[in-house]
């Protein structure tokens, strides 16, 4: 099938579900079984919800919330809110109270989709809290009596409507590339969350740009399987208007702790994954293998070996290796094949770097594994490996009708219809962000002869950790400071599960608790290794846990040997933490909390 240019995201759902019609769609598990809903089904639900919000007062370039966890009313919600030229405001379901009472003020929206019961309860606490938000509509019955400042709509109930199918048809024919689409909130390097602001083109670009990397691996039949979090830029993208862009049926996982039955059940064509999914399996992988041991652990080893050895030196194949190698691929191979369902045309590694050694181990077993690179800001993908080409080593190739030059300090400048139209209500960082034209990726790297780029360095601080999850560091550690216990504090955890900390204790607290606590000295050095000391900085940790979302809070942290400070070369002359100078000195206490 051809790769269409349409005008909107809404456009090229209905182009595709009136192609398709009775062709099975989306997949959910219940009872057991999977059981599909069709594209004309869907498309129906979408008129009819789109309808429903309009009567509930929302009206173009309105911002609906989506609180929700990765199954088909989420889809179903996103389109409906693009159907009425609203604009979705995604969310995360592991937010705090804290963090939806901000995207509501800072977005403004007065109307909010909700899931499950659990996400109700958390969402709606925030939602009582602004007058402007009026209307939630709950797709399970949240599971208490109506609230002061938020009138609670059953979305079942709102779905039981003749949808208006003649006037939202002739407004999503006239909605056009260049209207805002969603908000996408990401951290910033000066710590609120920062609303993206995606238009459809961007997003539409992205699609066409993947579907043609895609073509050569056919674009009949595909199965994707969604388990990134939706309210993520990659699977908002990658893994929800890819698949409707190239026709493609949508699974649903059950979650991450089913992830590896749901594979082997739905035998996906396509997934869209991050880093720490490969770092999972390769650990149950080796460990099965380790405790298997004898001829198998043998094999195994053999396998990624050669596997590696065909993909970085082909030429010092001999020719027993090559025949050692297609025995591995009907044996071993086929072995791990299968348990991802069999059927992987691709694997498309994105939203946070990925370790070449992690690469090289899942490519030697001949999984498709293809390393892409982008951000929120350009919807979100800028480059990805060729299937036929991939070069470990690099994020791949530019997309096409993207234009990516590195600037005079290496770092890399994006432009296209792919970037963001700017940050919401934040000019100021827009501006610092897109220059005459040009995404400033605060990214560092380089393009090969062959157009292949590379990633070297990160130009900002932000933390991107292994699920792609965008983390400030400057906010938590300003968080943490403000404890009377800690005068300074340093977060790290790029590329890695969680966060961890180095803590320096506030002087005169530290003095007032060796008092106290009856120890004889009062100097860092020597209180530092004392469990008691560590514990009760630990409670000043523990109270801003309590305000961050899980994916910021601090798990372990270890305590500085002196201050930051200007002296010890530590701190800039304005006062700002050398982090690189810090990981020199702490790095391996820090990578040893893990």
């Amino acid at each position: 099938m051809a790769i269409q240019k349409w005008n909107s995201l809404t456009a090229m759902f209905f182009a595709q579900a009136d192609f398709f019609a009775k062709d099975p769609f989306l997949y959910t598990k219940a009872e057991d079984t999977w059981q599909a809903m069709s594209w004309s089904e869907t498309a129906q639900k979408i008129l009819k919800l789109a309808t429903a919000m309009r009567t509930l007062g929302v009206q173009k370039g309105d911002r609906v919330i989506l609180v929700s966890e990765n199954r088909s009313e989420w889809l179903i919600a996103d389109l409906a809110i693009m159907a009425l030229g609203a604009i979705s405001v995604p969310t995360y379901t592991t937010y705090t109270s804290r963090d939806y009472l901000y995207l509501i003020e800072n977005s403004g929206a007065h109307i909010a989709i909700v899931s499950s019961r659990t996400l109700a309860r958390t969402f709606l606490k925030a939602a009582h809290e602004v007058n402007e938000m009026e209307d939630a509509i709950c797709i399970e019955d949240p599971g208490i009596e109506q609230i002061l400042n938020v009138k609670i709509h059953d979305w079942h109930h709102l779905m039981d409507v003749e949808p208006d199918t003649r006037n939202l048809r002739a407004d999503i024919n006239t909605a056009k590339r260049d209207d805002i689409a969603c908000l996408i909130y990401t951290s910033g390097t000066g710590g609120a969350p920062k609303g993206v602001m995606l238009h459809h083109g961007s997003i539409l670009s992205n699609c066409e740009g993947a579907a043609k990397v895609v073509e050569p691996l056919g674009l009949k039949n595909n199965r994707f399987l969604s388990f990134l979090p939706l309210s993520h830029a990659y699977e908002h993208t990658a893994g929800q208007f890819l698949p409707i862009a190239i026709g493609a049926s949508i699974w649903y996982c059950e979650g991450l702790e089913k992830l590896a039955a749901n594979m082997e059940e739905t035998a996906p064509t396509l997934m869209v994954v991050v880093p720490r999914l490969f770092e999972m399996l390769r650990t149950r992988l080796v460990r099965q293998i380790k405790n298997d041991g004898g001829l198998k652990a043998k094999l195994f080893d053999q396998t990624i070996a050669l596997g590696t050895k065909a993909l970085l030196n082909p030429e010092n194949m001999t020719f027993l290796d090559k025949i050692k190698n297609v025995f591995l691929s009907f044996t071993v191979r086929r072995g791990v094949d299968k348990k991802f369902g069999g059927a992987l045309k691709a694997l498309v590694s994105g939203g946070a770097p990925l370790a070449p050694d992690v690469g090289f181990f899942f490519k030697g077993l001949g999984l498709p594994l293809l390393q892409g690179y982008g951000q929120t800001e350009s919807g979100p993908v800028i480059s990805v490996n060729p299937p036929h080409a991939p070069r470990m080593h690099t994020v791949g190739k530019i997309l096409d009708d993207v234009d990516v030059r590195i600037a005079d300090d290496g770092e890399i400048l994006v432009r296209g219809e792919l970037v963001m139209k700017g940050y919401w209500h934040n000019a100021r960082s827009t501006a610092e962000t897109i220059k005459e034209g040009w995404l400033h990726t605060g990214d560092i790297g380089l393009l090969d002869d062959d157009g292949y780029l590379e990633i070297t360095d990160r130009k900002k601080d932000i933390i991107v950790n292994d699920k792609g999850e965008n983390i400030s560091p400057q906010r938590i550690e300003g968080l943490l400071s403000l404890e009377d216990e800690i005068a300074q504090a340093m977060i790290y955890g790029d590329q890695r599960p969680h966060l961890v900390g180095l803590i320096v204790p506030d002087q005169e607290w530290m003095i007032e608790w060796a008092r106290e606590h009856s120890k004889k000295s009062v100097k860092l050095a020597e209180l530092r290794p004392d469990p008691d000391f560590h514990k009760a900085l630990g409670e000043a940790v523990s109270r801003i846990n309590k305000r961050l979302s899980n994916f910021e809070k601090v798990r372990k942290f270890t305590i500085a040997t002196e201050a930051f400070s200007v002296e010890n070369e530590q701190m800039t002359p304005t006062l700002k933490v050398r982090r690189h100078k810090v990981h020199e000195i702490y790095g391996e206490d820090l990578i040893g909390l893990y």
